[in-house]
């Protein structure tokens, strides 16, 4: 019984307490107009167009090491920021690519690296994490790859003395 008193005692005074002040006298006209900025601008994000999405090697020798640049330009209506750039594998080294913000209509680049080792066609593809509205966009690298000519091959077949059962 005595906590049932105190608890409505203490609700009581809450109520009695909270609605002295008028919510109303607290906003804050500098704050409604920041915010309504805030948010119109929140709206627009950057948009990342890239000179090409795809880099064909063509045919390079098995262990040729490659490389290419892919630019790129920022078309949207905030800076663009690029966080991070890796590849599917270890073969494929992106690298050199700014994480400054890059303004609206600025143009940036970076390079990617293939270490050419494989046989035949080999794709590899490369994420651009960055704040754009999908938050990341993909790039790929293609070739051909040849094995050397002057390389012999050895032909692995079982020899019918060393499979003969023993005597």
């Amino acid at each position: 019984m005595k906590k049932i008193i105190l608890m409505l005692s203490a609700v009581s005074m809450v109520a009695f307490t909270s609605c002295k002040e008028d919510a109303a006298a607290k906003i804050n006209a500098d704050n409604v107009v920041a915010a309504a900025e805030r948010d119109a601008n929140s709206s627009k994000f950057p948009v990342i167009t890239f000179d090409k999405s795809e880099h064909d090697f063509g045919e390079i020798m098995n262990g040729t090491p490659v490389e290419t640049i892919f630019s790129y330009t920022n078309t949207g209506e905030a800076p663009l920021v690029v966080t991070n750039i890796k590849s599917t594998c270890g073969c494929t080294v992106p690298q050199d690519w700014s994480k400054e913000p890059l303004a609206p209509g600025a143009s940036d680049k970076f390079t990617v690296k293939f270490n050419g080792k494989g046989n035949g066609n080999t794709g590899k593809a490369i994420t651009v994490t960055a704040n754009t509205e999908k938050g990341s966009e993909i790039v790929r690298i293609k070739a051909f790859i040849k094995g050397d000519p002057n390389k012999a091959t050895v032909n692995k077949v079982a020899s019918p003395v060393l499979n003969a059962p023993l005597k």
